[in-house]
């Protein structure tokens, strides 16, 4: 696959602390643009070559993934901040075993580094290379643009995107905060519990109701679902059915709406798939990504 389509399968990371804001990156293709000559002879005077814009020449300034030294990340912060410049500008991760796990932007490397290095497991997060900007000026665009050619290089050399920028991966950016069905306990409702549920599980591609936050489930066997539905780069959204505050009645609710019984519940495209018995066996036979993707 070639590393143009594969980018549109990517998260679009901006690591800490760029992302003040949600980041929403896109990346398009620009086509050189050339001037048509209305005549095959010209008699005016040739222009002058201008100099590179000032987004080229920062994007130039920063170095090739293949081009740049590989860092090992140090465990003190202190010997992290000695090493790793506390600039703008793209870096990537890599492994125990030297592969690319990540490729982030950053307003100061130094920064994200040291946040992956407190709660990425450590044979994940073992050394990096960086491409600092030129200046310290660099605006979105131009690392945006950078952070593409840094994950397209990656592709073209080995065929496949970072594992860490692949959608559902949140082991780099963390996970997305649980939905709430109500604002509140005391909030009066202006549809019915049934359809509020209704609305939510066709809203999004997958939904697992657990006992319990995606971060801290409170079950073995939600923590389990989550696992499995994470470690196959699955993107869901997760729904706490303990939270009587802001999902009061979702427990009884849910279970006369998907006549089933227990939790957790998964479901994709609106329909249910099942409980943590028939999520695992999915994920035995190698069958759990191909049907939440349908």
């Amino acid at each position: 696959m070639a590393a143009s389509a594969q980018i549109s399968r990517l998260h679009p990371i901006i690591s800490p602390p760029l992302a003040s804001r949600k980041p929403l990156i896109s990346f398009s293709r620009f086509s050189p643009s050339f001037r048509c000559l209305s005549s095959p002879l010209s008699l005016s005077r040739p222009k002058t070559l201008t100099k590179p814009s000032y987004r080229n020449r920062v994007r130039a300034s920063i170095r090739k993934l293949s081009e740049s030294e590989s860092i090992p990340i140090a465990k003190v912060p202190e010997d992290l901040d000695a090493s790793i410049p506390a600039a703008a500008g793209v870096y990537g991760v890599f492994d125990a075993n030297g592969e690319l796990q990540f490729v982030g932007i950053s307003r100061n490397i130094a920064s994200s580094v040291d946040k992956h290095r407190k709660t990425v497991p450590a044979d994940l997060c073992f050394s990096v290379k960086v491409g600092p900007a030129a200046t310290a000026t660099a605006d979105r665009t131009v690392l945006q643009s950078a952070w593409k050619s840094w994950v397209e290089e990656h592709i073209s050399a080995t065929g496949k995107p970072p594992s860490g920028n692949l959608q559902g991966n949140y082991t780099w950016t963390g996970a997305p905060p649980d939905l709430r069905l109500t604002p509140g306990r005391h909030v009066s409702l202006t549809v019915p519990l049934e359809d509020l549920i209704d609305r939510l599980v066709k809203e999004h591609k997958v939904v697992a109701f657990i006992k319990g936050s995606r971060r801290a489930p409170q079950c073995g066997f939600s923590q389990k679902v989550v696992g499995l539905l994470e470690s196959h780069g699955v993107d869901f959204v997760c729904v706490d059915v303990l939270d009587e505050e802001h999902n009061f009645g979702l427990r009884e609710k849910l279970k006369s709406y998907s006549n089933w019984p227990t939790f957790p519940q998964v479901f994709a495209g609106g329909e249910l798939v099942g409980g943590c018995d028939i999520i695992s066996d999915l994920a035995e036979k190698g069958e759990l990504k191909a049907i939440l993707q349908k």
